[in-house]
């Protein structure tokens, strides 16, 4: 059974950093594309970044430049570094493993 769990989130202020972490269990990590996706209040999920099994990295419009994926294929983990946050980043931020699985989100909030 694949598991998703994530952690990292909270209350930061605009310009701050926070890095959310996702542990994977249940499958061989190492070959599938993780993602990061999140849903604000009111809006539809998004995917805001994504890596594939050989480290390559794409993300959306609105984080290029201020956030870093990466992942860490021995611990089964992979990482969202989250850098000059604003108030538009806060949503609930969910990890995901090749377009099918979904962890329970944790939450980001961005504001002063």
């Amino acid at each position: 059974q694949v598991r998703l769990v994530e952690s990292g989130g909270g209350l930061v202020q605009p310009g701050g950093s926070l890095r959310l972490s996702c542990v994977a269990s249940g499958s061989i990590f190492a070959i599938y594309v993780m993602g990061w996706y999140r849903q604000a209040p009111g809006k539809q999920r998004e995917l805001v970044a994504t890596i594939t099994n050989t480290g390559h990295a794409n993300y959306a419009d609105s984080v290029k430049g201020r956030f870093t994926i990466s992942r860490d294929n021995v611990k089964n983990t992979v990482y969202l570094q989250m850098n000059s946050l604003k108030p538009d980043d806060t949503a609930v931020y969910y990890c995901n493993r090749d377009g099918s699985y979904w962890g329970q989100g944790t939450q980001v909030t961005v504001s002063s």
